[in-house]
């Protein structure tokens, strides 16, 4: 699966063409494409809920150039928000808004997309996913409806102990990318 083309959506159950649509229809990906996004979570690795937003992650060399581009781009649409601050010790900016059928989170860092920590995750969801049943995929998808989030509802099933963030990372080694 290559999740660095959204390509993968336009063949997908009916979210992930949904997704698709949007994110084509508003040329979010285009707009993006000088801080080398990539759509991360739960739609592309089919574990959405009715409430999963679009979370796209994005690299910056330069916070106040990529705080600039999602204002210029984005800063007309419905429920507007941006936010920067310090996570891990690293500079990020999240921008939020919302469309006729996703809330879109755009967040950035000044860590290279293929290393963040979002789409490695989704990188070990998906490697998971594909070597369990039907069942798995559907025991995440009811945890997250219970409210967990993505990363605990897996530690949950697969038995993982401390944090689940760290777990999921931990099995990284294993994926091939």
């Amino acid at each position: 699966m290559d999740f660095l083309n959204i390509g993968y959506l336009r063949d997908g159950n009916e979210r992930q063409k949904l997704a698709y649509e949007t994110l084509v229809a508003r040329q979010i990906m285009e707009k993006l494409a000088d801080f080398d996004p990539i759509l991360t979570g739960t739609i592309p690795i089919n574990i959405a809920i009715a409430t999963s937003d679009l979370d796209i992650i994005c690299y910056f060399e330069n916070q106040q150039l990529f705080t600039e581009a999602v204002l210029k781009y984005f800063g007309t649409e419905t429920d507007f928000q941006v936010r920067s601050g310090i996570a891990s010790g690293e500079k990020i900016v999240v921008c939020n808004f919302k469309t006729q059928h996703f809330e879109i989170e755009i967040f950035g860092q000044s860590i290279p997309t293929i290393k963040q920590n979002a789409y490695l995750h989704m990188l070990v969801e998906h490697q998971i996913l594909q070597s369990k049943d039907e069942n798995f995929r559907l025991k995440i998808i009811q945890l997250k409806k219970d409210g967990y989030k993505t990363e605990p509802a897996f530690a949950i099933l697969l038995g993982l102990k401390g944090n689940p963030y760290q777990s999921l990372l931990q099995l990284l080694p294993t994926v091939s990318h």
